[in-house]
């Protein structure tokens, strides 16, 4: 059975092309946005009236009767403005059609502005013309959509409904260009790598797989945009970066979509210092974008990202917030004193044993801007050795709020190095670790021709959008995230 409300849309909508009106016309009016209207006539007094007519369009949202004349009002992608229709301003077919409209529609209306008795700027509608009709009702009269699950899988109307959603989108935009603009300026080049790949690299994660039917080959979902763009470094273009989505086959969480978007950059005869300084500058030129300074509440917690941030070696972070010393990076000794405060590791090498303290006991601490440096050489495979400590490597990760942001290296070039690095992670991917690299020829071949020393770093734009925002969830920033399936449009 039709829904009452959507019924009586329909019959609007036949009503109106009863009446020679196309409910959805082809072509339409050239029209100003709303805001830049309000403010060029910011200055009108009341009861003024500019002697300017104008042509606007927009979503009615709102609609007051008043028997020969009639307000309404209309909302586009800036702003919102008053309609004022009367019977013989628009003579008796058009001011008829008032009856056929719903709030929702789009309509187009022409006229001169004025400022109304109580202060609203308006426009005297003497055109009105008909766009699109709207057959299903607003979510809850325009008071808003509330429902977390109704907003996420129905974007559109989550965008309708809530002011803040609407803004956050705007924030993410600006962040986005806020970090191509910088970069531009510092002579970095955006290139485009493929997303489908016959080896998924760059990253400890498990990929999507497809197959490609006419080349007959398997392919992957990129997880990480890395090897490809070292590839452009060995061919001679010496910085370079790309905004892009990876996807990773993994749980969902607050802070994980198996759909995400990264940047990441490359730059030749540069190291991890030079990367923590490019993200002092980028990151917090980025939140200045949204208009909001550098003191941002996330989680109930204020964080300054006013730079310099702190550098913390990640052992001995890991030690003083666990009290298990970790500095022997013996996987025995880790396990001797793990077993001795009841905490239970996983399985493996002392990198692994390291990772799984930090996580659990030193990220949700890291509130404040801070960058965790010199990792376990095995959960970093693409990373340059430390000359000091082999056992480590020139990595950092950047945390704000007890969440990663950032992940960079002093970039391995030393394809010897690199291979034999390969075969340490295929051994594990063949005792059963779906998360580790495999052996990629084709990055190995590039490599052997030679890559400059590098500085790499990759920025998980959906969790610094959070951060600027202030939203929790990943969901929340995301337009469309991906969300378990679901039948009909409850």
């Amino acid at each position: 059975m039709t829904d009452p409300l959507v019924q009586s849309r329909l019959d609007n909508l036949r009503s109106l092309r009863a009446a020679g009106v196309e409910p959805y016309p082809a072509r339409v009016p050239a029209v100003e946005p709303i805001t830049p209207l309000l403010e060029r006539f910011a200055a009108l007094a009341n009861e003024e009236r500019s002697g300017t007519r104008v042509t606007i369009a927009g979503r009615l949202v709102a609609m007051r009767g008043m028997g020969k004349a009639s307000f309404f009002d209309l909302r586009d992608g800036t702003g919102r403005i008053q309609g004022h229709a009367t019977l013989d301003g628009l003579g008796e077919a058009s001011y008829g059609t008032l009856a056929s409209v719903d709030i929702g529609d789009f309509l187009a209306v022409s006229g001169e502005v004025f400022r109304t008795k109580r202060g609203e700027l308006t426009v005297g509608v003497e055109k009105l013309t008909f766009l699109s009709k709207s057959v299903r009702p607003l979510p809850e009269k325009w008071h808003g959509l509330k429902d977390v699950e109704q907003r996420h899988r129905h974007r559109s109307l989550d965008l309708i409904a809530n002011d803040a959603t609407r803004e956050a989108f705007v924030g993410r935009s600006r962040v986005i260009s806020s970090l191509r603009r910088n970069l531009d300026d510092l002579g970095f080049v955006e290139v485009e790598t493929p997303t489908l790949q016959p080896m998924a690299g760059g990253a400890l994660a498990r990929p999507f797989e497809t197959h490609h039917n006419a080349l007959d080959i398997d392919l992957y979902m990129r997880i990480a945009l890395e090897l490809y763009l070292k590839r452009v470094l060995v061919g001679g273009i010496d910085r370079v970066y790309e905004i892009g989505k990876c996807f990773r086959n993994e749980g969902v969480s607050t802070e994980h979509n198996p759909e995400f978007t990264m940047l990441e950059i490359y730059q030749a005869y540069a190291d991890y210092e030079t990367m923590m300084d490019l993200a002092e500058r980028l990151i917090p030129e980025a939140l200045r974008a949204t208009g909001d300074g550098l003191v941002r509440t996330f989680r109930g917690q204020e964080i300054d990202f006013a730079p310099p941030w702190p550098r913390v070696r990640m052992l001995d972070l890991v030690s003083e917030a666990s009290g298990i010393d970790v500095s022997s990076l013996s996987a025995k000794q880790i396990d001797r004193q793990a077993q001795a405060k009841g905490i239970g590791l996983p399985d493996g090498n002392a990198g692994k044993k390291v990772e799984a303290l930090f996580e659990q006991f030193a990220e949700p601490t890291l509130i404040q801007p801070t960058f965790v440096t010199d990792y376990p050489v095995e959960i970093s495979p693409l990373a340059k050795r430390r000359t000091d400590d082999e056992r480590l490597v020139e990595r950092f990760e950047l945390f704000a709020g007890g969440m990663e942001l950032a992940n960079a290296f002093s970039e391995l070039n030393d394809p010897i190095d690199q291979r034999n690095r390969f075969e340490a992670q295929q051994r594990l991917r063949d005792s059963g670790d779906d998360e580790a690299h495999g052996i990629d020829e084709d990055f190995l071949y590039a490599l052997e021709h030679g890559m400059p020393p590098a500085g790499g770093m990759g920025i998980g734009v959906d969790r610094l959008v959070m951060v600027a925002t202030g939203l929790e969830s990943i969901r929340d920033v995301i337009l469309f995230p991906s969300l378990r399936g679901k039948h009909g449009t409850a």
